[in-house]
């Protein structure tokens, strides 16, 4: 995800339009904090020009709130004039929209300050920064994502699942019916769509499963080499399952826990490592094990994930809504801990061998930034390595835990802790946690000042 000459960009330009010569327009997009895209579509007589010499883009995009507002008195707004600074497209990166009415292309862009670096607020220049130490050390780092969601129907007066019926009865399909087959069968023509509008995007699309609630699903994208490319990847996906939603006259919902009693979605990130000779450098060390208790390295790296958790939890639950998913009994972690084969720890170690030895980090919402969730996941594994931290006992397969609750399940504390935090600021840039916190503090002061209906149904009689 180099930054790219003109001459390449205008090359892959030139090839795109040769397959694609009716394009009409071509979307610019740039991810801002929330992972959600902004941008803007570019006719035809500006494609070229655009490869050759880029544009300017307000540098606050990637700083608004998830109401795309932006936080009064911060630079970037119109306190300081809301100042441009240089973007230039992502090599690699155009692409058909295969959904588009009329033909229309797709290309990332990212920001940069006039000097040349990077925006410190672009999500992308946050990863690569916490990526530089692995970098510096040649380990190349493995990675894929996996996104769980909701169909909600699209003419229901409220948010509502988009349930299979029973045969012959009508009525809505009872119960979780968890990993059931016929469950994609319904849904045939979605999943359809969405492996085509894949492909076309050269977005790796691998399984795809019903989830543990009515209406949920989960779609995985395959392990790559390159963690900032597999993040662009899923907030692809989330486009593309999005697109195709509404196709088939469904809405694509990626909050962490749109439904009380029903299971959350989440962000599961996977993550190996290996080295220049293309060795799994989780099994190397003293200890060359790929069974409990696993390489010193792997033991650090979990360890310092374990550490840094709570104050990192304000990137993995950005909203007020990701704390919902934060509960016990939900089969969402609620503990700093790790095991084997346990899909309610935090940190989970899959069955595997020396060769693809890796962890699942599963404290994310599905409405979380894949950038930033990844950026980290990424810090935290340096800083338990440097440190050689120790984490706590291992659960067991099998075992009950019961839950302490150490994790932040509450926004407030999440921020608090995210503010106090002196490792993130030196592998995220302390610039970018100095406007993320800002940003988080506003918002949440906003939703809270909002009076919702349930205040008037417990208290309006009652005091």
């Amino acid at each position: 995800m180099a930054r790219g000459t003109s001459g390449s960009l205008s090359a892959e330009m030139k090839r795109y339009l040769q397959k694609y010569p009716n394009t009409e327009s071509i979307e610019l997009l740039v991810p801002d904090a929330h992972g959600i895209l902004k941008g803007k579509r570019i006719r035809p007589h500006d494609f070229d020009k655009v490869c050759k010499d880029g544009f300017f883009f307000c540098g606050g995009v990637t700083l608004l709130t998830a109401l795309g507002e932006t936080i009064p008195g911060m630079p970037y707004t119109e306190a300081d004039g809301d100042p441009d600074v240089p973007a230039r497209l992502v090599p690699g990166s155009i692409a058909p929209v295969p959904w588009a009415r009329r033909p229309t292309g797709q290309a990332l862009f990212r920001l940069y300050f006039d000097d040349g670096s990077p925006f410190f607020g672009d999500p992308r220049a946050v990863l690569e920064n916490a990526l530089a130490p692995f970098r510096k050390r040649g380990i190349k780092v493995v990675m894929a994502t996996e996104l769980e969601f909701y169909l909600l129907r699209d003419d229901a007066d409220r948010p509502t699942a988009s349930v299979a019926r029973v045969p012959g009865i009508g009525v809505p399909q009872p119960g979780a019916q968890v990993y059931h087959p016929d469950d994609l069968w319904e849904i045939e023509a979605f999943v359809n769509d969405v492996y085509d509008w894949c492909e076309a995007q050269n977005v790796p699309a691998d399984a795809a499963i019903s989830e543990y609630a009515q209406g949920q699903f989960e779609i995985n994208l395959r392990h790559i080499d390159d963690p900032v490319l597999a993040c662009d990847h899923a907030l692809l996906l989330k486009r593309i399952v999005k697109a195709a939603a509404r196709r088939h006259g469904m809405v694509a919902c990626f909050m962490a826990k749109p439904f009380p009693d029903d299971s959350g979605s989440g962000l599961h990130i996977h993550m190996s490592m290996y080295d220049r000779n293309g060795k799994n450098w989780f099994s190397q060390g003293k200890e060359k094990l790929a069974v409990p208790p696993f390489s010193a390295r792997l033991r650090h790296a979990v360890g310092g994930m374990l550490k840094l958790m709570p104050e990192s939890t304000a990137l993995f639950a950005p909203n007020a809504n990701s704390y919902r998913r934060l509960r016990p009994d939900m089969f969402a972690p609620v503990e700093p801990n790790w095991g084997v084969n346990h899909r309610v720890v935090s940190v989970r170690i899959p069955h595997s061998d020396e060769k693809n030895l890796r962890f699942e980090h599963r404290v994310a919402g599905a409405d979380a930034n894949p950038f930033l969730v990844t950026a980290a996941i990424l810090a935290a594994v340096d800083h338990g390595l440097r440190e050689k931290i120790e984490p706590p006992k291992m659960v067991l397969q099998g075992e009950e835990i019961a839950p302490k609750l150490k994790i932040p399940n509450r926004w407030n504390k999440a921020l608090d802790r995210f503010s106090r935090s002196k490792v993130l600021p030196g592998y995220l840039g302390a610039d970018f946690c100095r406007f993320f916190l800002a940003n988080r503090l506003a918002e949440s002061e906003q939703y809270h000042n909002v009076v919702p209906p349930l205040d008037f149904e417990w208290y309006l009689r009652a005091v």
